[in-house]
């Protein structure tokens, strides 16, 4: 008989959310989407694993908007301001995490569902 795997414990799952949301700040979408492609079930980590990559995916666009725009020198505000909103509502994010509540972004286009 195959052996069954333990459960994750509570802290091993608020720790897989709180990295869904700091690996945002580090590398982008990529750490978001390796923790919500691994995680076969649905459940607490892998709904903030998606709430952190639908973030990122926005982040990502207000980047590429903002290096097209620094042709017009405007870009470079948006691309600060981007860089600026990511590392707060990460941080935000994170510290919601930790205390096991369920964050959702105030503004993030919601591609995955």
């Amino acid at each position: 008989m195959p052996e069954e795997k333990p459960a994750p414990s509570k802290s091993e799952d608020n720790t897989l959310a709180i990295l869904a949301h700091v690996l945002g700040i580090v590398i982008g979408f990529i750490g978001p989407l390796v923790i919500y492609l691994t995680k076969p079930e649905e459940g607490y980590v892998k709904n903030q694993a998606k709430e952190a990559l639908n973030f990122q995916i926005t982040v990502l666009i207000g980047y590429i908007i903002g290096w097209i725009l620094t042709i017009i020198l405007i870009g470079t505000l948006i691309v600060s301001a981007v860089a600026i909103v990511n590392l707060i509502f990460c941080i935000m994010a994170a510290v919601a995490v930790s205390k096991g509540e369920d964050y959702k972004y105030p503004f993030a286009i919601r591609l995955i569902k």
